[in-house]
């Protein structure tokens, strides 16, 4: 028989409102199994999501399923179970995803059990398939460049006029350069 506290630890407190409030800064949140990592791989591994500006947090998985109720997130318990650490991204989910997926080919032991997209929970497979999507700053460029298209193709047109009229002039010219007077 289980013995119920009758007062929660200030410490259990404490540490599930630090998880609210760093999983209440982003809505993107992908869960691994860290099982076999190595501690060098694992500071490899936040090195790399440093970069893309993103976390990943070891956390104890009542805690977080606590915080994630108290934020009123989707449930997320399936992902919550065993080893857990959470790939936090404030910016853009798809580098990040990308990065823990090409570290996982190199790495065996990392293993992605899904994800948190804003509101819709994603299983490892859906995460895969959104690691090979365009990125944020990759889809502006290409928005960008159809934007662009119009813009440059008339400004071609316009200076093509300017460029024949030269060089018939000049056709034109040398023509009578070459006949006699």
């Amino acid at each position: 028989m289980a013995i119920v506290a009758k007062k929660i630890q200030d410490v259990k407190v404490t540490s599930i409102n630090e998880l609210k409030d760093v999983f209440g800064k982003t809505k993107d949140f992908i869960f691994t199994d860290y099982r076999g990592l190595t501690v060098e791989q694992i500071t490899l591994l936040r090195k790399q999501l440093r970069a893309k500006e993103a976390q990943y947090k070891v956390v104890k998985n009542n805690f977080a399923r606590i915080a994630f109720e108290q934020l009123s997130a989707p449930d997320v318990a399936a992902y919550l179970t065993g080893p857990t650490a959470v790939a936090i991204s404030p910016k853009d989910p798809n580098e990040v995803a990308k990065i823990l997926l090409d570290f996982a080919k190199e790495t065996p032991a990392l293993h992605i059990k899904g994800g948190l997209m804003g509101d819709t929970v994603y299983d490892a497979g859906q995460i895969e398939a959104f690691s090979k999507l365009p990125g944020r700053l990759e889809l502006i460029a290409m928005l960008m460049s159809v934007m662009n298209a119009p813009v440059r193709n008339l400004a071609t047109a316009l200076n093509d006029i300017n460029a024949r009229l030269v060089r018939t002039i000049k056709a034109v010219g040398d023509k009578k350069a070459g006949e006699p007077v």
